[in-house]
């Protein structure tokens, strides 16, 4: 079964997302969150969202899930 599970992830086309953080702020804006509010919100230091709004970082699945939930 890992074999398996290998091999089909070796196998997948990996398609990399690049976050639209402006896109990002604006609805964090609209929403009437804060950047620190929004941050502490979706679990993540304060400092890591402004890089990702200014598209500076890429966030992790994980995070942008977490991010994608608030909004």
């Amino acid at each position: 079964m890992a074999f398996q599970l290998f091999r089909w992830l070796s196998s997948a086309t990996v398609v990399h997302v690049q976050p639209d953080g402006p896109e990002i702020r604006r609805q964090r804006e609209e929403r009437g969150y804060g950047l620190r509010g929004f941050a502490k919100a979706a679990h993540i230091n304060h400092g890591y969202l402004s890089r990702i709004e200014r598209g500076l970082r890429s966030p992790q699945p994980e995070v942008m899930a977490r991010i994608a939930r608030l909004l």
